[in-house]
């Protein structure tokens, strides 16, 4: 089908024709014997890595913070729900005056558009602990610590799970866009510029190894941050 939408059916002139698959093959061949695709994907990744990372380390303890605080919790929706409602691609003039051109300002946008999964899944994961467990954790003179550590996490750690794997596919679609703002590497800027030399070949492989790479990723999280099942007694 892809080969008679792209040859068969398209006009002798369409550029699409560039994009039937054995051109796209070509491109794909030419990208990884010139090492740009390696270093291309390498600088993603770092940059996905990275903002996940800040994601992590925001969310999690604000997600405890606004689960176990009530008055934390009735401050905080309405700037929760105000601000994750914004297109992380919105904030990107911004983020381009405060941080200039380069990796940072991609990894500011990946780090605000995958920090609400984790948020939110960590403070579902607190509000569906069963109170009877603290209690207990209370009665036996645990100080707040320990609840933390011995009742709190252990009990959140299927959403915190669950929010990460989430964040990762957000992440990674806000990944592409980003780089095609005034950086110079990235699988991103590759389909930029291979678009602007008009070689559409090279844009349709590069798009199929951004495909393949997020199947990849999300069947790394799915084997990674799956929940463990206790064995069958």
């Amino acid at each position: 089908m892809w080969w008679a939408a792209t040859t068969v059916l398209c006009a002798p002139q369409s550029l699409l024709r560039q994009t039937a698959p054995q051109h796209v093959v070509r491109a794909l061949a030419d990208l990884v014997s010139r090492g740009v695709l390696a270093t291309d994907t390498a600088v993603s990744l770092y940059r996905l890595l990275i903002g996940l990372l800040i994601a992590a380390l925001i969310g999690i303890p604000t997600g405890l913070l606004i689960g176990l605080s009530r008055t934390a919790e009735r401050a905080a929706n309405p700037l929760v729900a105000f601000l994750r409602m914004i297109s992380p691609l919105s904030w990107t003039p911004i983020t381009v005056a405060v941080f200039g051109i380069g990796s940072q300002p991609v990894i500011f946008l990946i780090a605000v558009a995958a920090v609400w999964p984790v948020l939110l899944g960590t403070v579902a994961g607190v509000h569906a602990i069963d109170p009877g467990y603290l209690h207990v954790a209370r009665s036996l003179h645990a100080s707040r610590v320990e609840q933390l550590t011995a009742v709190v996490l252990p009990a959140v750690r299927v959403q915190v799970q669950n929010g990460l794997r989430l964040a990762l596919g957000i992440a990674w679609v806000v990944l592409v866009p980003a780089e095609m703002l005034g950086v110079r590497s990235g699988l991103g800027y590759q389909i930029l510029n291979a678009r602007d030399q008009l070689d559409y070949a090279s844009v349709v492989a590069v798009i199929a190894v951004i495909g393949a790479l997020g199947y990849l990723l999300d069947l790394a999280a799915r084997l990674l941050l799956a929940p463990r099942r206790s064995p069958q007694r």
